[in-house]
């Protein structure tokens, strides 16, 4: 199965993401990490998902999966407001910067991240990231857990409606419980 570029701009070259057609796929990702990480985004506060927003979705996943948590943007604010301390609170570029350094030892200094997880960038921005890390962090996954297709990732959603969004997030969670 592919997927077209939610919006395009440019071609993302022959290695374009596998599709996460379910979202065990995302759920088995994340239990074989060992070194998970969220790099969450301005606009995961904005998004509304019924009677939830996208960074009520990251929160819930980083306290059950125990996932480190990078706040970009205005972000930290949100968390805050949510009785939530994110890891580390930085620029998406300098994060994205950061993994793809071998020799940076991680947000809490233990080792390298082996998976990050992007949500709620701006999708340009994303896309940009994603590109650097595809091309220069080899030994880094990644998943983005947008609703729209992100080429450059490891493993990407397709371009789904809110409604399959929402039941997607919700069984990674389910998965998660017990």
């Amino acid at each position: 199965m592919t997927q077209d570029a939610w919006l395009t701009a440019e071609v993302a070259g022959p290695k374009k993401a596998s599709l996460i057609t379910k979202p065990e796929i995302a759920d088995a990702m994340i239990r074989r990490a060992k070194r998970p990480v969220f790099i969450v985004g301005s606009i995961a506060a904005e998004i509304d998902l019924e009677e939830k927003k996208l960074i009520d979705y990251v929160i819930a996943m980083a306290k059950r999966c125990k996932i480190q948590v990078v706040a970009t943007g205005n972000t930290n604010n949100e968390f805050l407001k949510r009785g939530f301390t994110p890891d580390a609170v930085m620029p998406a570029v300098d994060i994205g910067n950061r993994l793809t350094d071998h020799t940076w030892q991680g947000v809490d200094g233990k080792g390298p991240h082996d998976l990050a997880i992007f949500a709620g960038l701006p999708y340009q921005m994303a896309w940009t990231i994603l590109s650097g890390l595809k091309n220069f962090a080899p030994n880094l996954k990644t998943i983005s857990l947008d609703n729209v297709y992100q080429p450059n990732a490891s493993w990407s959603f397709s371009n789904i409606s809110i409604k399959t969004w929402i039941m997607n997030l919700e069984a990674i969670l389910g998965n998660r419980e017990g």
